[in-house]
C-alpha cells in the first residue's frame, strides 16, 4: 500500500523545522554529506549554468551555488523556510520558491541543467513519481543527485518519521529507504540512461555513512 501523504500537515511538520533548522548567521557551504568537509562537493552536478535544489532547507548550499555564478532556483514546502532563506540568500542571486515537489515539477515549464537534493524532497518523495518528473525538467545530458542517510539493513520502502520525539502533535511524515542497486533500478526505469548509487562511509568507523546517487538524462 502507498503511503499516504498529507500534505498540508507535512508543510505544519517543515514550518516547525524551519523554526529550529535555519540560523542567519550561517554562512554558504556546500557538503553532500551529514559530516562538515567530509566527501565530494559540487564537482557531482558536473557545469551547469542552471541548477534546481529540491527541499533545500536553509539554502546554504544554493547560495554557495549562486555566489559561483550558477544560476540557482530552490525549492521548499515550507513557507516559514522559503521567506527565511529569500529574505537572508536573495543578495547572491539565489531565488527561492514554495511548492510541492510534485506539483512544481509538473507545473513548471523551465528546464535545468542539475537538479539535486541533500537529505531533501528526494528522500521524502515516492521516488516512482518524483523520478520521471526530473527527468523531464533536465536538459539532455543534465545530472540528477542526491544524498540521505542509508537504508538500515531490512528497513525498505516508505518509512514512517514522526517530527519531535514521540509525544505532543503527531505531526508525521515518509520518507524513502532503499539498496542502492534498487535506487539504480529506479532511476533506469524511469528514463535515465545511467545511475549509480553507493554508501559513502563516515569519518569514523562505525558511524553512519551516506548514500550518494548519482544520474544522467
Amino acid at each position: 500500500m502507498p503511503a499516504l501523504h498529507d500534505i498540508a500537515a507535512e508543510t505544519e511538520l517543515w514550518d516547525t523545522f524551519a523554526e529550529s533548522a535555519f540560523k542567519a548567521d550561517a554562512e554558504p557551504s556546500f557538503c553532500w554529506t551529514q559530516y562538515a568537509g567530509h566527501g565530494p562537493g559540487p564537482e557531482l552536478l558536473g557545469e551547469p549554468d542552471t541548477v534546481l535544489e529540491i527541499g533545500c532547507g536553509t539554502g546554504r548550499a544554493l547560495a554557495f551555488l549562486a555566489t559561483r555564478g550558477v544560476k540557482a532556483t530552490g525549492l521548499d514546502l515550507s513557507p516559514v523556510m522559503v521567506a527565511k532563506v529569500t529574505e537572508r540568500w536573495s543578495a547572491t542571486g539565489a531565488q527561492f520558491e514554495q511548492g510541492e515537489v510534485l506539483d512544481y515539477l509538473r507545473e513548471t515549464s523551465g528546464t535545468f541543467d542539475a537538479i539535486y537534493s541533500i537529505f531533501g524532497a528526494a528522500w521524502f518523495a515516492p521516488p516512482n513519481l518524483l523520478f520521471p518528473l526530473v527527468a523531464e525538467r533536465l536538459t539532455p545530458g543534465g545530472r540528477f543527485v542526491f544524498s540521505q542517510p542509508p537504508a538500515i539493513p531490512g528497513a525498505y520502502g516508505p518509512q514512517g518519521m514522526y517530527k519531535g520525539g514521540f509525544a505532543g502533535k503527531a505531526m508525521f511524515t515518509y520518507r524513502y529507504s532503499y539498496k542502492p542497486q534498487v535506487w539504480e533500478r529506479l532511476l533506469l526505469r524511469a528514463g535515465f540512461r545511467s545511475a549509480e548509487a553507493r554508501v559513502l562511509g563516515a569519518p569514523e568507523a562505525g558511524h553512519i555513512g551516506t548514500l550518494i546517487v548519482e544520474a544522467e538524462r
